[in-house]
């Protein structure tokens, strides 16, 4: 799951890369940003939250208790429901997309066509929503059966397809006389259809596998009298009504930002795309491959080893994730100057991005802990905490980004949401440890907070050494393309080279796993290549 994962960010900054090419960070990457918001605020709140959190341990549940039959009849109707709910919802928002524009960035309208602009985008993305709210479903039910490698690299698929036949659009929009964006928009659909349609073989092959050429017909009945179908549902209208109040954070923040100029969008938005590169490789992918695990033992009433599973995620999130936000924090510059810094994208939007970018850093490791954490809750069963931990997560983000929008501006915006990641993060493991309690599990933090503070310490040693060298060799290899990554890639080999010869010295287990693993994986493949 890493592997695909980390092949969709790539992808994913090679179409921010064309972005900053073609468009830099100007007004129509700003309507674009919120057009594309509004669908993908949606998916996040209608299918990758609340329903694959609630889908997974749901089917896992049917699976074992009433046979594989039940199960993959459950998991084809919540597709046929999703797909056709969200179709009528995605209708509703082009209609009115013109109010839902002006929910958001209301301050476009003081700019010529901007707003205007960003109501035609959204009209264009919406189909996209009911596409990648139906590859979310597929994902959810291949993760439970153990199959993570295709639902990871769908999504590296969407960002191809939308790269390359949104500029092929974005060319023939320009020859036609319309506004050029408008060819990137319709990429985004585009990709969102191949994300899902390349599920459907694999998802086929595993019920065929399992219930053999001709599966038995299973009559579920009525929907309102399938059970499993109603705990789902109850599993996920408190999610979703957390991540209700998630998106009213999203918004006020979304209101702020536009409020504070042009370009001030584009450079959150840029940044927080590289922020996602380690949230998704070893942040969501540990989240995904957790919850089937721990909803299989947790199912079994096997209370400690759900825990043991939680917490070795949670430690293998912070070993990765603290070392690659100072990476991000300290060496900011140089790595936006090297992807983005094109075209129209200017040293001034590369200096503006990189401070955003480093706020983001601060909250990275929180992010991606909270991306393992809240799905474990549905999986115990419980749905209260999720709602209880994104109302918090709201009042400590407007409370911090008021404060700090005022002082430091729009990369304000990015610190006191990351201050606020950990507010939210401590809230959810101590919520954790009681209900381990109730279970007679005595799940102690004390290991989780000493492994934090030690790859913290790793983490800012690294980030230093880095931060001391870049400023002896910057400009030595020229400021061309070739210069800037030989820059990078010297910084980024000396980063974890720190990293791995402390851990080393000090023996923190953590990393050493992971270097032993990528040691004998690649002394195995020598001795295959030799033999």
């Amino acid at each position: 799951m890493g592997l695909g994962t980390f092949l969709s960010r790539i992808m994913g900054l090679v179409r921010e890369q064309a972005f900053a090419f073609l468009f830099g960070a100007g007004n129509a990457v700003d309507a674009f940003n919120i057009a594309f918001r509004i669908p993908n605020l949606l998916r996040d709140l209608f299918a990758e939250g609340a329903m694959s959190a609630a889908l997974v341990p749901t089917f896992t549940r049917a699976h074992d208790t009433q046979g594989p039959g039940q199960a993959w009849a459950l998991a084809f109707r919540v597709f046929k429901v999703l797909f056709l709910s969200v179709s009528a919802l995605s209708i509703v928002g082009i209609l009115f997309a013109d109010r839902l524009v002006g929910w958001y960035a209301s301050a476009f309208r003081s700019v010529p066509g901007k707003f205007e602009l960003a109501v035609t985008l959204t009209q264009v993305m919406f189909p996209f929503f009911p596409l990648v709210a139906l590859a979310a479903a597929f994902m959810a039910v291949l993760n439970a059966r153990g199959v993570f490698f295709v639902p990871a690299f769908a999504s590296a698929l969407f960002n191809i397809f939308s790269v390359i036949l949104g500029v092929s659009f974005t060319w023939l929009c320009t020859k036609l006389g319309y506004e050029p964006i408008l060819g990137m928009a319709v990429g985004v659909v585009a990709g969102g259809f191949v994300q899902a349609i390349c599920q459907w073989p694999e998802l086929v092959r595993k019920r065929a596998q399992e219930l053999g050429s001709r599966p038995p017909r299973v009559d579920r009945g009525p929907l309102f009298q399938d059970r499993d179908f109603r705990n789902m549902m109850l599993l996920m209208v408190p999610g979703t009504m957390g991540l209700a109040a998630t998106q009213v954070n999203i918004l006020v923040n979304s209101v702020l930002a536009t409020s504070s100029g042009p370009g001030a969008v584009s450079w959150l938005a840029y940044a927080f795309r590289l922020m996602q590169f380690p949230i998704g490789v070893f942040g969501v992918s540990l989240a995904q491959a957790t919850l089937p695990r721990v909803s299989a033992q947790w199912v079994s009433r096997d209370y400690s080893a759900a825990f043991q599973t939680l917490e070795r995620s949670l430690i293998q999130t912070f070993a990765v994730n603290l070392p690659a936000a100072a990476g991000l924090a300290f060496l900011s510059e140089p790595i936006i100057a090297l992807i983005f810094q094109h075209g129209r994208f200017t040293a001034e939007d590369t200096h503006q991005t990189a401070m955003a970018l480093a706020a983001y850093s601060v909250g990275l490791a929180a992010y991606s802990a909270v991306k393992v954490l809240v799905p474990t809750f549905y999986a115990f069963g419980n749905t209260r905490i999720p709602v209880i931990s994104s109302v918090l997560s709201v009042a400590l983000t407007l409370a911090f980004n008021l404060m700090s929008v005022k002082a430091l501006g729009f990369w304000g915006l990015a610190l006191g949401t990351s201050l606020a990641a950990y507010g939210n993060l401590l809230f959810l493991l101590f919520a954790a440890r009681r209900i381990g309690r109730t279970h007679l599990v005595d799940w102690s933090l004390g290991r989780v907070f000493y492994r934090f503070l030690v790859h913290s310490g790793l983490a800012l040693a690294m980030g230093g050494a880095c931060w001391w060298t870049s400023g002896k060799i910057q400009g030595v290899f020229g400021e061309g393309v070739l210069g800037r990554a030989a820059v990078v890639g010297l910084l980024v080999t000396q980063g974890m080279a720190v990293v791995l010869g402390l851990a080393r010295v000090f023996r923190v287990q953590e990393t050493e796993e992971m270097l032993d693993l990528l040691q004998s994986r690649f002394l195995s493949r020598i001795r295959k290549k030799s033999s």
